[in-house]
């Protein structure tokens, strides 16, 4: 017989197990919260008799229910769910890695840093005067607002040739990078030069896209361009402004040369990933104004302000710019609206560019403090990418194996790279560390962690 009441049907059931089985029925539909809290459970009576089974099963089943603390009967209210049962516990996940108690790990920012006054200030103006239209689904360009404002900007700071027509807003570098991959993948191109050594992170990311990657070496003038032509590959993703991870400035032979290879038909990808923080040395233009039509240049905020924010853009030849606005709309219609609004107040304004004087003083003085302590504990090691950005490379003399020895750092609660990390061939041993993110007291400490797992860390010291 079957009843209302859950759809319940004693019939298939032993007569033996049926308390068990409405017991496990109940108790099933008050964790998937068919039955929730407040709802009224039938009387013990006409259930039975609906279900076709003796009042007794019904009143052990509510019993052991109310003992379980699920239920509980009310005077005048009959017997009611009162709390909600735990669903079946998942399968275990595993637990994430401890956190460092000092993390050094390139491409970290100084989130301390964010600029929340003008951030506020910035939003206030914009939600003042605010449509209520803006707040719809977004154009997956990005708002005419920071296209403009980016134009302005990246022209003036770092010598783009860009009008708002050519900037497509992206949800930070890494979608970008996607997209453009799963652009080139579409036109049926399988393989992308890339720098040797490079970014672990971003190597990683173009082969789960399907393209294979094509090491290029790079030297003390930056990527070989030479080198490059002779893969016959069509696409290179580069790092002209602040090689990642070798600190490296493309020099002005290699930049014409690479352009000269670009315009030869070749396509270029200029990641422009923290070009904004130098120190010792003057701005290097993006090599992206040299060939407009045969390059793409990408950049975002996550290095300036936060990567939380997932605000980037792409400028992208004509060629380009169809497909990976198709592509961008079919993967999540647009970035967010609001905060790019926000960011384009804050560019107009001159809020950004204050905060970027700011925050260069800082991490001049943290980078002086790794320096220190690097030519204090690591004596032997050379020191390499220290006029600009906000991490450092360190090789390490000897044939030592430098993922043995980053795991023993992290044993002592020191997080780095280990410079092999970011390699797919051979080369010397070493760390790329990280100094934005850490005061300098904690920077020194986390030096000397690290020197005291470092075999043959004393004697000669040099930095590049």
């Amino acid at each position: 017989m079957t009843t209302d009441f859950l759809q319940l049907d004693a019939s298939g059931t032993p007569r033996s197990g049926r308390t068990e089985w409405l017991t496990a029925t109940v108790r099933e539909a008050v964790a998937e919260g068919t039955l929730p809290v407040g709802a009224a459970l039938p009387a013990t009576r006409a259930l039975a008799t609906q279900l076709g089974v003796s009042r007794g099963v019904v009143v052990e089943a509510y019993r052991r229910l109310a003992d379980e603390g699920l239920v509980a009967g009310h005077r005048g209210g009959g017997t009611r769910v009162v709390a909600s049962a735990a669903p079946a516990p998942p399968d275990p996940v595993p637990a994430p890695p401890p956190r460092a108690e000092i993390d050094l790990r390139p491409g970290l920012p100084d989130l301390s840093a964010f600029p929340r006054a003008a951030w506020l200030r910035a939003e206030r103006a914009v939600l003042a005067d605010l449509p209520a239209g803006a707040l719809g689904y977004g154009d997956p360009r990005g708002t005419p607002q920071l296209r403009s404002a980016l134009a302005v900007w990246l022209a003036r700071s770092r010598g783009l040739r860009v009008t708002p027509h050519d900037v497509l807003v992206m949800n930070g570098v890494a979608q970008g990078l996607s997209l453009l991959a799963q652009v080139l993948h579409a036109r049926g191109e399988r393989r992308i030069a890339f720098e040797e050594p490079g970014s672990a992170g971003t190597r990683d990311q173009m082969v789960r896209r399907g393209l294979e990657i094509v090491p290029v070496p790079v030297d003390d003038d930056g990527v070989d361009v030479a080198a490059l032509a002779a893969t016959g590959v069509g696409t290179a993703l580069v790092t002209p402004a602040h090689q990642f991870p070798t600190g490296v400035v493309l020099s002005a032979p290699r930049r014409r040369a690479l352009v000269g290879w670009a315009r030869d038909g070749g396509l270029v990808v200029e990641d422009d990933y923290d070009a904004e923080h130098r120190y010792d040395r003057p701005p290097v233009a993006a090599v992206q104004a040299q060939a407009p039509e045969r390059i793409v240049h990408v950049g975002s905020v996550s290095k300036t302000l936060a990567p939380a924010l997932r605000l980037g853009w792409a400028v992208a030849p004509e060629h380009l710019r169809d497909e990976l606005v198709d592509a961008k709309q079919w993967a999540d219609i647009s970035t967010p609206g609001l905060g790019q609004l926000v960011f384009a107040e804050l560019l107009s304004s001159g809020g950004f560019d204050r905060h970027l004087r700011l925050v260069r003083t800082r991490q001049r003085g943290r980078r002086d403090a790794m320096l220190a302590a690097l030519a204090e504990h690591l004596p032997a090691a050379t020191v390499h990418g220290v006029a600009a950005g906000l991490h450092l490379m360190v090789t390490l003399p000897g044939e030592a194996d430098d993922r043995e020895i980053v795991a023993r750092a992290l044993e002592a609660g020191v997080d780095v790279h280990a410079l092999s990390r970011h390699r797919l061939g051979d080369g010397p041993p070493g760390f790329v560390i990280g100094y934005a993110a850490t005061t300098p007291d904690r920077i020194r400490e986390g030096v000397r962690r690290l020197a005291a797992v470092t075999p043959s860390a004393a004697t000669g010291s040099r930095a590049r």
